[in-house]
């Protein structure tokens, strides 16, 4: 008998940020895509709108303040997880290209709901499917093409990293 697939659906905004052909991306600290590169982003809180949470979201992660640019589209990736009750996850994303205005790369103030350690610039290269989020895998997509795909992005063999040590010895032996 084939087990019962549960889904927990999360919605989040993210944002698209690029200074020098190097992409603004946090190092997440929890939940999927622990240990990886993700986009600066996540849930709204009560009554917030999408574009008050990103800015909201980009502050905390980052320490910069950024201007919404615009909105570049939606892309939702369901992966497996043992996470509470849950089988599977279904991630829906809104993508936002944006633009620092102030601030400086700041740590991240920890607090419960908190799953950013820090932020960094890195080259376009650099972000693979190995150490990064599919996130930040379709914002390097859009950014070459300007465009986004209308599929929903199935990895039925995602790995959640048990540590950062782990990516750094498999990008060593590649």
């Amino acid at each position: 008998m084939e087990l019962l697939k549960k889904t927990h659906r999360a919605f989040g905004v993210y944002g698209i940020c690029t200074e020098d052909d190097r992409l603004l991306v946090i190092n997440k600290s929890r939940g999927p895509y622990i240990h990886r590169f993700d986009l600066p982003g996540g849930s709204l809180e009560e009554s917030e709108g999408l574009t008050e949470a990103m800015k909201r979201e980009f502050t905390e992660e980052t320490g910069l303040t950024v201007e919404i640019k615009e909105q570049v589209g939606v892309q939702d990736f369901i992966f497996p997880i043992e996470w509470k009750d849950f089988t599977h996850i279904h991630h829906i994303a809104v993508f936002y290209l944006v633009k620092r205005t102030g601030g400086e790369l700041a740590e991240p103030e920890q607090f419960d709901g908190q799953d950013s350690s820090g932020a960094e610039w890195i080259s376009m290269e650099e972000a693979t499917a190995d150490n990064s989020s599919p996130l930040v895998l379709k914002a390097l997509e859009w950014l070459r093409n300007r465009e986004l795909d209308l599929e929903t992005h199935r990895f039925e063999n995602w790995v959640i990293r048990d540590s950062k040590s782990e990516l750094k010895s498999k990008l060593r032996k590649a």
